[in-house]
């Protein structure tokens, strides 16, 4: 016992085999010479050979060390991973407000067109809404060409183009070019 800790202590001990095993069979001549004292039965061996098998203090603390490390990668890595979510979920959005406001800014200019005057006397004239002395008329949607002579064609005037719809048609001859 010593003073400063206040407990037993014992000096390391080594433990020593008295004869070292070797890789070869053992002699028969020495067991003949040996006297055998168990009545037969195989000696059981020594356990004072057989190196200390258990967890020190330092193996412990090892262990928890390393199971404390990887505790904390595995909590690092699932921030890392719930950062990254976050960051995609952020690009996504800003990705989506700016699709936003590409479609409001179509939207704006449709509706400084719909509030034009112009546009607004050309649906009132498809409504019957026109002016005064207009007569209101409208093409049904299976309306025939009309003929290559006909007055105020396009097929007549020079350089006009010759392409389109019945409906194109009409509309080039009551609203003008344009």
């Amino acid at each position: 016992m010593t003073l400063q800790l206040g407990v037993a202590t014992l000096a390391w001990m080594l433990r020593r085999n008295p004869r070292p095993p070797t890789d070869e069979p053992p002699d028969p001549s020495l067991d003949d010479a040996t006297p055998d004292v168990s009545g037969g039965r195989v000696p059981e061996p020594d356990l004072a050979s057989l190196p200390i098998a258990g967890i020190t203090r330092r193996r412990l603390a090892t262990l928890l060390g390393a199971l404390l490390a990887a505790w904390i990668v595995v909590l690092f890595a699932r921030q890392v991973s719930e950062a990254a979510a976050a960051t995609a979920r952020a690009e996504s959005m800003l990705q989506a407000n700016e699709a936003k406001r590409a479609e409001i800014a179509g939207l704006e200019q449709e509706l400084d067109r719909i509030q034009q005057p112009r546009f607004i006397l050309q649906q009132a004239r498809g409504y019957g809404l026109g002016g005064s002395k207009e007569i209101p008329f409208t093409l049904a949607p299976g309306a025939s060409p009309l003929p290559e002579d006909a007055p105020g064609s396009a097929a007549k005037r020079v350089g006009a183009e010759t392409s389109g719809s019945p409906l194109e048609h009409w509309l080039t001859l009551l609203f003008g070019p344009g």
